[in-house]
């Protein structure tokens, strides 16, 4: 084993990079979700005054629903896609990176942030799924392995 490939089963240490843990990216997620709601409520806002204040319904959608959903993704698509992590990522420390270390492609991306993060607001019990990050090795959540990416420790 050379120098770069140090193996700690404590703290997963991998090729140099260490994978952030359930309770870094647990506070990281938090506080991303702080950020979209707060700029959902300044965009949304102005619809308080439409309909007499009554929701802009679209068939089983809102309209702020739907604006709300669109911001979110967009939010951990752009963010991750730019600068390889969200603001809750950067002010813990974390970044996101592919399986064998390459730059993020779209298509990475499409699968982790919008396809995974889906299938867990979707589906409500899915959201238990977010415990593979505590237990597996890498510690990967479901949406990193349809996107074959890991999260870790910014150097």
């Amino acid at each position: 084993m050379s120098e770069n490939q140090e193996i700690y089963t404590e703290t997963t240490v991998v090729d140099g990079h260490q994978y952030a843990g359930f309770w870094m990216r647990f506070w990281a997620y938090l506080t991303d979700l702080v950020i979209v709601f707060s700029i959902n409520g300044i965009l949304l806002s102005p619809f308080k005054f439409v309909n007499g204040g009554n929701p802009v319904d679209i068939g089983l959608w809102t309209v702020t629903g739907i604006i709300g959903a669109i911001v979110l993704y967009l939010y951990f698509l752009l963010m991750t896609k730019f600068y390889g992590r969200t603001l809750g990522k950067m002010i813990f420390g974390l970044r996101v990176v592919r399986e064998d270390r390459q730059p993020l492609q779209w298509s990475d991306l499409i699968f982790r942030e919008v396809i995974g993060r889906f299938i867990h607001r979707v589906f409500w019990f899915m959201n238990l799924l977010y415990l593979f990050v505590a237990f597996n090795a890498q510690k990967q959540g479901i949406h990193d392995m349809f996107g074959n990416t890991r999260v870790v420790f910014d150097r």
